[in-house]
């Protein structure tokens, strides 16, 4: 794990410093900007005699020596590793506060989407998979693959505008909000109030957010179990006159679950969850936003902290899906 972060971190610093465009260049052209703008003394302080939209050179390595662009590359990255010893991501540049504040303030809206996305994709896939595979070949079995297959084929961001113009006061019904976390009022309703505003408000977004993985983990749930039901000890199980709901709940359920395990570490990605395309649409500022508004800015310092962040949740939720796969089946064993 501590090999593989340390080659993510470097490989994404080494990118970002070398793509075109810098948090220096950026504020240069606010400078000049601004001061062609004003025509005044801001023009004057960073000017030249000849050009009043030209920075002056004092300017460009004041600025460079505030951004920590003075030292070499590798420098900077050795400086970035022994902050992180106290989780210092440094400042950022767009919003001139602590990273580690700019991500918490975008991690409510994140967190509430990526759980509530996971918990009900686990709490509704793993039964209609059962479901599936015990009545496979029936009208149920194919109406259902029929309409998890429909859904999967439209993207996120895709349903979310369609869900908006037939149920969101389009042109059709306007059964649900369009965007934001909740309404104007809320601050004034009483607790059961402000669970049913949060679930309206949640609704077509958590539909969006959930769409893609919902009928992954209903298909590998189903043909999980076909596949363990084949095999000799299930035959071994019915011969023994046991019920089909007990073959298939008590014996085979337990194996075929192991394909499922390998995503149950993701939870803990679910707080970074993010699509920027879906916050765009129902006008979410969660983590999906934040992360392509910091790489449009250039805002390295954020950049880092989330690639930091996210990459130890991901190299940990492998080790527990690992872990995992030892409570499902005994079998498994690391020693």
């Amino acid at each position: 794990m501590i090999p593989t972060l340390f080659g993510v971190t470097l490989i994404v610093f080494i990118i970002i410093n070398l793509a075109p465009g810098s948090p220096v260049e950026r504020k240069l052209q606010e400078l000049q900007f601004g001061g062609a703008g004003s025509g005044g003394d801001s023009a004057a302080s960073v000017g030249s005699s000849n050009d009043s939209s030209a920075v002056s050179q004092e300017v460009i390595d004041a600025l460079k020596k505030q951004y920590g662009f003075d030292k070499p590359i590798h420098v900077r990255y050795w400086i970035w590793l022994k902050n992180l010893a106290s989780l210092d991501f440094g400042e950022s540049f767009t919003y001139e506060e602590p990273v580690t504040d700019v991500i918490m303030s975008k991690f409510p809206v994140s967190l509430q989407f990526g759980f509530i996305s996971l918990f009900l994709s686990y709490l509704i896939c793993i039964p209609l998979g059962v479901l599936k595979a015990i009545f496979n070949g029936s009208k149920f079995d194919y109406g259902s693959s029929f309409v998890i297959m429909a859904m999967y084929s439209i993207p996120g961001f895709m349903l979310g505008i369609l869900l908006i113009v037939f149920f969101s006061g389009g042109q059709f019904f306007d059964w649900f909000p369009a965007g934001e976390l909740y309404s104007d009022d809320y601050t004034y309703y009483g607790f059961w109030g402000k669970v049913a505003d949060r679930v309206h408000h949640f609704v077509l977004p958590c539909i969006s957010y959930m769409i893609g993985q919902f009928t992954v983990l209903t298909m590998l749930q189903k043909n999980s179990l076909l596949e363990e039901i084949k095999k000799d000890y299930i035959r071994t199980a019915r011969a023994k006159g046991l019920s089909e709901k007990t073959v298939f709940l008590k014996h085979a359920l337990r194996n075929a679950l192991i394909p499922i395990v390998t995503g149950i570490g993701s939870f803990l990605s679910i707080f970074f969850a993010g699509s920027l395309l879906i916050e765009t649409i129902f006008n979410l500022d969660g983590m999906g936003l934040l992360g392509y508004q910091s790489v449009l800015e250039r805002d390295y310092n954020v950049i880092m902290g989330l690639t930091f962040i996210q990459s130890i949740l991901m190299l940990v939720g492998n080790l527990i899906s690992d872990l995992a796969y030892v409570l499902v089946d005994p079998r498994i064993d690391f020693k």
